[in-house]
């Protein structure tokens, strides 16, 4: 079958959220890498397709296409799978949690990966602004924790949804990349056992391998994440 989407990428960054909901959804899709250590993701070209210029985009039949949210409600309602449908109930609690989850947790993480960008260079203060992060988002967690104990079928829940596969790209990331000041002793999966069984369940299933294979993730790239080693590109 033809491609129908491009997919702008570099291993273990969001865009590994577009993959696996490419996968999930049996879409055909063309990878094209762009590459972090040589910044490519803010030359010209890549800006006129993300203005932004942040990863992913996603080069679509209605053209390109950035944000990782974004591009994640299109996709599910596009192919009618990994969210409930427009007029559902339950929609209007998956995208309470869909935006919390992009504008609220994600936002926070990408904060403590990178301080400099916000506060400048004074370690002190990079410390004190990870410290007060990482207490946010463990209340951020068990908020989701919470929500997904109560049976929620679009968290956490026997099939993975698209807030699944965002969640646990987060849940990976937050255990591998506050380091290196500190450590990440702050972050246990396991305290978290709804979303610790959600990201066991998709380490094996057919999305999470394939992106395992495409970008070096490691055998369980959710429930028990290690540093990629892929066979393009760098995560950072």
């Amino acid at each position: 079958m033809e491609p129908r989407y491009r997919l702008h990428y570099a291993p273990d960054n969001a865009s590994l959220v577009i993959r696996l909901a490419l996968e999930a959804l049996e879409q055909p899709y063309e990878t094209v890498l762009v590459d972090r250590a040589k910044k490519a993701q803010k030359s010209a070209a890549y800006r006129a397709l993300n203005p932004g210029g942040l990863i992913p985009t996603l080069e679509t039949p209605d053209g390109p296409m950035f944000e990782t949210a974004a591009i994640l409600l299109w996709l599910a309602d596009r192919h009618g799978h990994l969210a409930p449908a427009p007029d559902s109930p339950q929609r209007a609690r998956f995208l309470s949690y869909l935006f919390f989850l992009s504008n609220t947790l994600h936002a926070a993480l990408r904060i403590t990966f990178y301080p400099d960008q916000y506060i400048g260079h004074d370690s002190a203060a990079q410390t004190r602004l990870r410290a007060h992060l990482q207490g946010e988002i463990s209340r951020h967690l068990d908020m989701l924790e919470a929500e997904a104990a109560k049976g929620h079928p679009w968290l956490c829940a026997e099939t993975p949804s698209a807030l699944d596969l965002y969640l646990a790209c987060l849940l990976r990331w937050a255990k591998l990349y506050p380091a290196p000041q500190g450590g990440d002793g702050w972050f246990t999966l396991a305290n978290w056992p709804q979303m610790h069984a959600m990201a066991t369940r998709l380490d094996q299933s057919k999305a999470a391998l394939a992106a395992i294979k495409a970008e070096g993730l490691g055998p369980t790239p959710f429930s028990r994440p290690q540093l990629a080693t892929p066979p393009e590109g760098s995560a950072t």
